[in-house]
């Protein structure tokens, strides 16, 4: 039985910190699908929140027989987060796994750890030398520069077979070897990285060319980006405070243009991912913790002795889908979704055969009539199992991941469609994800019947509905809120999402 660990206490003296971290271990907290802050626990936990998850054939010229996977984490970044900004906790377990066989186990996992360091600058103030508050004393130009005072590395491995137990190689720097990477300091400012294209010099320097062993070459980024969500957010959550049967693009605000996101990005080619004799993929990130974190009630000068963790790993966020977590999984079952593995998925699929965000929007908008076919095998297709003849894996077990047919072609910047596959672009959601998609009008029609429509009288795509069971007629849905492949939108190349926002601008 999941149960939710205690809060970190303090402790009564050193002696004490000590005995329990050797002899303590609580139950770990669950977990579900995670996206912008969608579970009770996961809201407190921002360093492990998972936001968004693309698996894609790369569309950069030149990479298109490799799979781009990006996994976002911790949500809503203000710029302006200074002093210490938006570091990846070192304490957490970051991964992204792939399942290539359909049997909702991952058969391949990457594995992210982080290390913060400082160097302890100081200035000669009298006859003292006293450490600096800030995280730089200076302009900065690469990773090694001196004036950056806090320095964060990671490594990253590659598993086959169980994410616990399965054969280990770490990733390794094509230029100048070695296994362990430098992510790039935050946007702090114009003024320390001399502008936008300053930035983004910089923080090329830490696009990585990689050798990943028993598999080919790819490349790899962790570092900050400008958030890739778009929704009109705040409209949304307030029970849709807008015209969902308007013009697509009637221009509701993306709440999320004035962010920034952590990013992990990996490119790797298709034949390390996908199996012989089934080019289907099924994809998700997650975030572990230790069982065990507690503080330190007498902290060093060390920049990571504030608490301890030990124990076992828990997992505390997952995310495959897009808006699973937050608009299909009930409110009391969001922690637990977190904490489970799509193995075990048949215990959500409630959720998804009776869902309620249907009746919902009919309650808010009469002439959105709900889908009458219950249970919703239409959504099991589009959530668990994949589409026939699309993305569906030859031999499925049905469990909540993103999927992408790694046989179909990538589609040119200037021809991708938001709307993806129901708009003929292949190469979009739900066969994988990219950052063009338009993932929230996507899920709205779905949910209102648009597989039913699009399936038509014979039910070409197997998904068990046809027209006369969606009375709304699949409504063309949307938030307002629309977005293109194209800069300034999105980058043309890895790792795709844009240079982040700054903490200070220059212009007035």
């Amino acid at each position: 039985m999941n149960m939710f660990a205690t809060q970190p206490r303090r402790l009564g003296s050193p002696l004490a910190f000590a005995i329990l971290a050797a002899t303590t271990v609580l139950p770990g907290p669950p977990a579900l699908a995670s996206s912008h802050r969608e579970g009770p626990f996961i809201a407190m936990q921002r360093a492990v929140d998972g936001t968004d998850f693309y698996m894609f054939r790369s569309y950069e010229p030149g990479r298109e027989n490799t799979v781009t996977l990006l996994a976002n984490y911790i949500p809503f970044q203000d710029p302006e987060g200074g002093p210490n900004f938006y570091q990846f906790d070192p304490d957490a377990l970051y991964e992204i796994h792939i399942d290539n066989n359909g049997d909702a186990k991952e058969d391949i996992t990457f594995q992210f750890r982080f290390r913060s360091s400082t160097r302890g600058t100081a200035l000669p103030i009298g006859d003292k030398q006293v450490q600096i508050p800030l995280i730089n004393s200076g302009a900065i130009a690469s990773g090694n520069d001196p004036t950056l005072n806090v320095r964060e590395t990671y490594t990253v491995s590659m598993l086959r077979g169980g994410r616990r137990g399965g054969k280990r190689d770490n990733l390794i720097n094509l230029n100048g070897g070695g296994d362990t990477f430098v992510k790039p300091v935050d946007y702090i400012g114009e003024k320390t990285f001399g502008g936008f294209q300053g930035y983004e010099n910089y923080a090329d320097k830490h696009i990585f060319d990689v050798a990943i062993p028993g598999c080919g070459n790819g490349r790899l980024f962790a570092g900050q980006r400008q958030e890739s969500f778009y929704i009109a957010v705040g409209k949304i959550f307030d029970l849709v405070n807008l015209n969902p049967l308007g013009a697509e693009t009637n221009g509701n605000r993306n709440d999320l243009e004035r962010k920034n996101i952590s990013t992990l990005a990996l490119e790797v080619p298709i034949s390390c991912l996908a199996a012989a004799g089934d080019p289907v993929i099924g994809g998700y990130t997650s975030a572990s913790l230790r069982q065990v974190r507690l503080l330190n009630p007498e902290p060093g000068n060390a920049i990571d002795n504030a608490s301890l963790s030990a124990g076992s790993w828990s997992q505390v966020s997952r995310l495959g889908m897009p808006l699973v977590n937050e608009v299909v999984i009930g409110l009391g079952d969001k922690d637990r979704f977190n904490a489970s593995r799509p193995a075990g998925d048949a215990s959500f699929a409630d959720y998804v055969t009776n869902p309620t965000l249907p009746a919902l929007i009919q309650t808010l908008f009469p002439s959105a009539k709900a889908p009458t076919n219950l249970p919703r095998t239409d959504l099991v297709a589009a959530f668990l199992t994949g589409i026939e003849g699309l993305n569906k894996p030859a031999n499925v077990v049905p469990s909540e991941m993103l999927r992408l047919n790694t046989s179909v072609a990538p589609t040119p910047i200037a021809r991708q469609n938001p709307l993806g596959v129901a708009a003929n672009d292949l190469a979009g959601f739900p066969n994988g994800r990219r950052p063009v998609d338009d993932v929230v009008d996507l899920s709205l029609r779905v949910a209102m019947g648009a597989l039913c429509v699009l399936t038509g009288p014979a039910d070409a795509l197997k998904v068990g509905c046809g027209p006369g069971d969606a009375p709304a007629g699949g409504l063309a849905l949307t938030d307002g809120v629309r977005k293109t492949a194209a800069f300034p939108d999105f980058w043309p190349r890895f790792p795709y999402l844009l240079t982040p926002l700054p903490g200070a601008s220059n212009q007035q």
